[in-house]
């Protein structure tokens, strides 16, 4: 089974990259991407890992763009995790999300609500490699009692137009699809379902995306067949996977479930960039 998408602690995961390749390993993947937002912090020890176990490992990422004041999760797959120009525009993204997040925590604090900023950051002021996400905020208001679950942090305080809520800034669909193929890689737009716009699928396709997100835990069958075929239509590849946290707030999530099926994987794997595609051992590991 194949698993292009899935998080560790390195972002809002709740699993280190040795804890969660062995889960995956137990759950019978033989093909795994970690994907964590805005860092790559987890690919080397992911990467070992995958090849201690036997599995097959690639490199990924979860970066945020963004459209119109939304969100645009883009997927990197098969590049270089060293790439200076991608580990800058990394970099900026994590600096991007301490400041949100402190925003985040000067509005509840407005509703009554004081949070330790600094304690809730500690982890990524101390490894600037790590990737700072609303989940810490919400987990902070759960160990707190101000609510009973990471659900409902979200639901009644920081998702888009709660009181909490701060938009993100960041770079466009396009220099995102330009960075991760000046460092090999290609890129896939995650979750179009939960994205809802897709008028916009055909714009990244022109800038250069090489693919959608079909297979996924929160699409259902009929969400997944229309972004086959969308996908199809637009000359585009099918990436997939379990966008797996070990998180709860993230729904019931179960390795196995959502897996990309081989022969679109086969096809993913076609579109990688012929520079990287011929450098031995550059785009993978196992």
């Amino acid at each position: 089974m194949i698993d292009l998408h899935t998080h560790t602690t390195a972002s809002d995961g709740r699993l280190t990259a040795e804890e969660l390749v062995a889960r995956a390993a137990a759950a019978g993947i033989t093909t795994l991407a970690v994907t964590d937002h805005d860092t790559v912090a987890s690919c080397a020890a992911a990467a070992a890992a995958c090849q201690r176990a036997g599995l097959t490992f690639v490199p990924g990422i979860e970066i945020t763009s963004m459209r119109e004041a939304r969100d645009i999760h883009v997927l990197g797959y098969f590049f270089d995790y060293r790439s200076p120009h991608l580990l800058e525009l990394l970099a900026e993204q994590r600096r991007n999300r301490i400041a949100r997040a402190r925003q985040m925590m000067d509005k509840l604090g407005r509703h009554g609500i004081a949070l330790d900023q600094d304690e809730i950051l500690a982890p990524a002021l101390a490894d600037q490699s790590r990737s700072v996400g609303r989940p810490w905020i919400a987990r902070a208001l759960v160990s707190g009692g101000h609510v009973a679950t990471t659900s409902e942090a979200f639901d009644h305080w920081l998702s888009r137009g709660r009181p909490a809520f701060v938009a993100r800034i960041g770079p466009s669909p396009a220099e995102v699809a330009s960075c991760v193929r000046g460092a090999g890689g290609l890129t896939s737009i995650a979750h179009p379902g939960l994205l809802g716009r897709d008028d916009w699928l055909q714009d990244f396709a022109r800038v250069g995306v090489d693919a959608l997100e079909a297979f996924h835990s929160k699409h259902d069958a009929d969400t997944t067949a229309r972004y086959v075929a969308l996908a199809v239509r637009l000359g585009l590849a099918v990436s997939g996977g379990s966008d797996y946290h070990a998180d709860e707030s993230h729904g019931a999530e179960q390795f196995g479930v959502v897996h990309l099926p081989a022969e679109y994987y086969d096809r993913l794997l076609a579109r990688r960039p012929t520079s990287r595609a011929t450098a031995s051992g550059a785009e993978t590991s196992s």
